[in-house]
């Protein structure tokens, strides 16, 4: 089973093995509003912790996607681009944006788990 592991620029991680797949959370959705376009990494290319690796633009605003850990992308969701909603009506499954093979493990233990998250949100 994944562990999760959210970061403070409200990014969820499913972090299975030497594996994780990277989402907005729900609090980020909720913030942004009417997702109208993703632009996701391209497969194949490596970022450090805290790089740019995409943009999501909402009615409201354009955000950010920040690489929560380093690694290398190895997939990105082609449903969500042809449709970006899914970051809102299901930002937690089908509307997740990459999938990255975790080149530091030891990263993880920076970034929040739910618990821990859930108060930081509150207070976002």
């Amino acid at each position: 089973m994944a562990t999760m592991k959210y970061t403070e620029d409200h990014e969820w991680l499913a972090v299975d093995g030497e594996h994780a797949t990277v989402g907005i959370t729900q609090h980020a959705q909720d913030a942004l509003g009417d997702v109208v376009f993703v632009d996701l990494p391209e497969v194949g290319k490596q970022f450090d912790a805290k790089e740019i690796a995409g943009v999501v633009e909402s009615v409201k605003a354009a955000a950010d996607v920040y690489m929560p850990i380093s690694g290398e992308i190895t997939e990105v969701n082609e449903a969500l681009r042809a449709d970006p909603s899914l970051a809102n009506s299901d930002p937690l499954g089908a509307g997740w944006f990459f999938k990255v093979k975790v080149s530091d493990a030891s990263q993880l233990d920076a970034l929040m788990d739910e618990t821990a998250y859930g108060t930081f949100s509150a207070n976002a």
